[in-house]
């Protein structure tokens, strides 16, 4: 046999099979011909080819006619602090939270003051109650079948390091507060992906023998005891990780230039807490969420989507962009900023701070649209929030009405814009979704709808992932 005849015949053999495998509604031969003779046609995709694979998508889509430089003011813009670095992990949740919590404490002070919280000490205890989530779910649940949804759920993903406002909330009620100079970062804080694996592997052995011990008929004291020597031991492996949770400390607070104010003083984590916070966060704010899928003015909550077992969970009240931003806009003019979410990779240009919906043209580049709107897009897992930052300053037209936001970020001071990011209001109205607003800030007939009995979601919606 010739080459040529070897050829011929792999090419039979190749269509044969083809043709063998295809069921209705897979890729037929004709159908790859088709789709073939369309490519075929187009007569700019051998250049736009060598475009693409030497560069990347952004640069090539990026819209030059956007490319202008960046307005950087801002007709109400709250005080500035400094900026937070996450580094390698999805605790920006909490990195947002805590820049609300000590911009308050600095305006409560008239800007004279300053404190940095540490993020690794409310970060152990954070791991350690998603731990007691986590088994006590598998406990709660353990009559179920293991490939029930609600099992699946807390043997997917065990524990992370992702989280809303409301863990903040619950965790520094609970457990207090700390300056970061008694218990600074470690390694594995800032990266975080290693530890929560191995963490999360044990905590999936530790489930399965749970679910024995309950098929067995086993009583709830001696699976209550096992559970506290499971949490023992991951305890220690944050101890090992994170560093041992400091329960006092003498601590002296300082002003904008570093120096000294008053005398140091010894304060248990409940005692800062209290006197750089002013009591318990829960009960001060509401959580509004941006959901055209739903109807607005309802309130919805999240089943088990929480960072503590007797902690609260995710509630929302659905409200229109335009109703948000009022809330947002009353707030900053106050001074206070505000902890918010969205989805920080669309339209991103990293290099300039700018989410803009028109930085790249995606659509021209690859000769076609992308058309879905918001709701589209959350319902397909096409858009959902991913990031929190901290809501600084706002820039408003002669009408009130606003045209571009900032926000404090925390991925280090030298990213974007000083470390903030600044978005445009029509990119705000596409790709925002939470935001936590101070009580004081709300309107009455809101307040009434956001304790309206609450329709309860599960955490596999789409919108419900937690912000990193």
């Amino acid at each position: 046999m010739n080459h040529r005849t070897t050829i011929l015949a792999l090419s039979m053999s190749v269509a044969l099979n083809m043709g063998a495998q295809t069921r209705n509604g897979g890729i037929s031969q004709q159908m790859l011909d088709d789709i073939r003779k369309v490519e075929a046609g187009n007569t700019a995709g051998k250049a736009l080819f060598n475009a693409i694979a030497a560069n990347s998508i952004d640069d090539l889509a990026k819209n030059h006619a956007n490319q202008g430089a960046v307005d950087t003011h801002f007709s109400v813009e709250t005080a500035s602090q400094s900026i937070a670095d996450q580094k390698s992990s999805g605790r920006c949740w909490m990195f947002s939270g805590f820049n609300v919590l000590r911009a308050n404490f600095a305006k409560e002070h008239g800007d004279s003051l300053n404190v940095e919280f540490s993020h690794d000490y409310l970060f152990f205890y954070d791991q350690l109650e998603k731990a007691n989530l986590m088994l006590q779910g598998v406990i709660d649940c353990a009559s179920k079948p293991i490939d029930d949804p609600r099992v699946q759920f807390f043997f997917k993903s065990p524990i992370g390091d992702g989280g809303t406002f409301c863990g903040v909330a619950d965790l520094a009620d609970k457990y207090g507060l700390v300056p970061k100079s008694v218990m600074p970062e470690t390694y594995s804080a800032e990266n975080t992906s290693r530890m929560s694996r191995l963490v999360a592997s044990k905590l999936r052995e530790f489930g399965l023998e749970l679910r024995d011990m309950v098929a067995k008929g086993k009583n709830g004291k001696a699976i209550a005891e096992r559970k506290t020597q499971m949490l023992t031991t991951v305890y220690n492996m944050l101890c090992l990780t994170l560093g041992q949770p400091v329960s006092e400390f003498t601590y002296v607070f300082k002003d904008k230039n570093g120096k000294a104010v008053g005398e140091p003083r010894k304060y248990t984590p409940m005692e800062f807490f209290r006197e750089t916070v002013g009591g318990p966060v829960n009960g001060t704010f509401i959580m509004v969420m941006n959901d055209p899928r739903r109807p607005f003015h309802k309130t919805y909550e999240v089943e088990y989507d929480r960072h503590t077992y007797d902690g609260h969970n995710w509630k929302y009240l659905n409200l229109p962009m335009d109703e948000i931003a009022a809330l947002a806009i009353a707030s900053l003019k106050d001074g206070r900023k505000l902890y918010s979410s969205y989805d920080v990779g669309k339209q991103l240009d990293r290099k300039r701070g700018l989410l803009d919906l028109n930085n790249y043209d995606y659509g021209s580049l690859f000769s076609t649209t992308f058309g879905m709107d918001k709701a589209q897009r959350i319902a397909t897992f096409d858009s959902g929030s991913t990031h929190a930052m901290t809501l600084a300053a706002v820039d408003l037209d002669a009408d009130g009405k606003p045209v571009k936001w900032k926000v404090e970020n925390s991925w280090g001071p030298d990213y974007g814009q000083r470390g903030c990011l600044i978005m445009t209001d029509s990119w705000f109205n596409e790709y925002m979704f939470r935001l936590v607003v101070d009580k004081k800030y709300v309107p009455e007939n809101l307040l009434k709808e956001y304790e309206q009995k609450a329709v309860m979601v599960m955490p596999e919606d789409p919108l419900f992932q937690m912000d990193e």
